[in-house]
């Protein structure tokens, strides 16, 4: 890669960087979300202002392409982040699910108490 590129992917890891902290402290990012991007993003730095390490990392685990290593790691952890959203989204349904039967049965203790209170 050209030192073009090498200067532009360090940019995009430092504006994200600053992107994700400006997101916490508005509070419309938790820390535990703001902590897995702000690690991706800080292991971006060193692959943007060494490109060396890239190649040297492919090379000593028997891949002959660097960019492929990279490809296989960035699907590998987008596969991650799918499961983990997924499990989020299980859990927040059932809680969902389990808040909304408990306000029906409010609501229907309420009407009853109603109901008798009028008849």
């Amino acid at each position: 890669m050209s030192t073009t590129v090498h200067i532009l992917v360090a940019l995009g890891a430092l504006v994200t960087i600053l992107h994700i902290l400006r997101l916490v402290r508005l509070n419309q990012l938790r820390s535990k979300y703001a902590l897995l991007w702000l690690v991706i993003a800080a292991l971006l730095l060193p692959l943007a202002v060494a490109p060396g390490l890239l190649e040297w990392a492919s090379e000593s685990v028997g891949v002959y392409y660097a960019p492929t290593t990279f490809l296989v790691l960035a699907v590998g952890f987008l596969f991650l982040v799918a499961v983990h959203y997924s499990w989020e989204l299980s859990r927040l349904e059932a809680k969902v699910r389990s808040l909304a039967e408990g306000l029906a049965l409010l609501q229907a203790e309420e009407a009853e108490r109603n109901a008798r209170a009028d008849g």
